[in-house]
């Protein structure tokens, strides 16, 4: 099927060819006004201003839309969530607001083995359908490609179940999905005192499995004071690069412990969280091709200070925007309000942002070949706004949902 949609008011991050971003260059934001753009089989095919039409499409399709007045971007590229979980965790919610600390949280039971205790509990059916359901809103919202991790099983079977319930995900979902292995999330009780025999079973019993059956992606450890220390760090990410995982990771969220020199060191394809960075953490990430990925709704919901992008930023680092979707620290996967919350609260710039939940979103999961820019070739995963008067009113109102439709391989959701 061809599509060719006219009178766009603008067509938003095309690029010719596409290379991460860092620096100066994340605020370049390419633009088209008084656009159009052909897709083809739910590909880009051609695009361009509408002066240019006549000549780039000689002979126009049966179907067109209008866009008047419509900005087009590409669908938010979400490279960082925990989408598959059994249950809320609203209670602990209330817990915060009495005052109490994530760590008093997680001390008391609570976190992330809260959330693992009710997993081991659940089907595999029941998983995937609320995952399913959180994904179908992920999608309306602009999300077309993102990633998931395990880590509430913090068993081998809990934590192949969650791996098969994202497999299934991304066998029916028309989003690109990429798998992450988090069994390293935080040690289950039976092993608090057995730091090794986690450790072990991580490596003995679930990476050989998960291997077999091609459950994972990438291979991701949560690096933290009181969780995986960054030699443990080093050592399960290297078993898991045995078998193929690229490291993904979770580092400098409340402390920084060696996580970024770890990482960097294992090249991992990203670091995630980074709210807290020394200057020599920002050195290594700038002078590395480790991407930061940012996750402000998670420093948003838990009362934490913000990542610091702008320092990040100047300093050349690549960075990139996630929402965190999870139940304890981010239970949203709306990529509108990160874009808006990394503008409002980091100060980032409209196109810095919209660029980081885009291009450098899909580099920060091997997926920019196919997604994350209006480039010919790419897949047709498209945002359609509402009549809005310029690209910053995107962050700028913030409380409006301002997406007309949603486009995923070029066929409306």
């Amino acid at each position: 099927m061809t599509t060719l949609i006219t009178n766009i008011a603008q067509l938003v991050n095309t690029r010719k060819e596409t290379n991460l971003l860092r620096g100066t260059a994340l605020a370049e934001l390419p633009v088209i006004e008084d656009a159009f753009l052909l897709i083809e089989d739910g590909i880009i095919a051609a695009y361009g201003y509408m002066y240019e039409l006549e000549l780039k499409v000689p002979q126009l399709p049966k179907h067109i839309i209008d866009a008047h007045e419509q900005f087009i971007l590409p669908a938010w590229c979400d490279s960082h969530t925990h989408l598959v979980f059994a249950k809320t965790r609203e209670e602990e919610f209330i817990d915060k607001i009495k005052g109490m600390s994530y760590a008093d949280i997680a001390a008391k039971g609570g976190g992330i083995l809260n959330s693992a205790g009710k997993l081991n509990e659940a089907t595999e059916d029941e998983l995937f359908s609320s995952a399913w359901k959180r994904l179908e809103e992920a999608a309306k919202l602009g999300t077309g490609a993102i990633e998931i991790k395990s880590g509430y099983g913090l068993t081998a079977a809990g934590e192949l179940k969650m791996l098969r319930v994202i497999k299934k995900l991304k066998e029916k979902s028309n989003l690109s999905i990429k798998s992450t292995f988090l069994g390293a999330h935080t040690y289950p009780i039976a092993y608090k005192e057995n730091h090794q025999g986690y450790i072990d079973s991580i490596i003995n019993e679930m990476l050989p499995v998960i291997a077999a059956e091609k459950l994972a992606d990438y291979i991701d450890v949560f690096c933290e004071t009181g969780f995986f220390s960054s030699a443990e760090m080093e050592t399960i990410c290297k078993a898991g690069m045995s078998y193929g995982l690229k490291p993904k990771l979770h580092v400098n969220q409340l402390n920084s412990i060696g996580g970024i020199e770890s990482a960097v060191k294992l090249n991992a394809l990203s670091v995630d969280h980074l709210e807290t960075m020394t200057d020599v953490d920002i050195t290594t990430l700038a002078s590395s091709n480790t991407i930061g990925t940012l996750l402000p709704t998670a420093a948003f919901f838990l009362r934490m200070q913000y990542q610091p992008a702008r320092t990040l930023i100047d300093n050349n680092c690549a960075i990139a925007l996630a929402s965190d979707y999870n139940p304890g620290s981010s239970p949203s996967g709306n990529m509108n309000f990160v874009v808006a919350l990394s503008c409002i609260q980091m100060k980032m710039l409209p196109e810095e942002a919209i660029n980081a939940a885009t291009i450098n979103g899909a580099y920060a999961m091997e997926l920019q070949n196919e997604f994350g820019s209006i480039t010919i070739g790419k897949k047709a995963n498209l945002i359609f706004t509402k009549p809005i008067p310029s690209l910053a009113y995107l962050p700028y109102a913030f409380g409006n949902n301002l997406i007309d439709k949603v486009m995923i391989g070029g066929i409306f959701i």
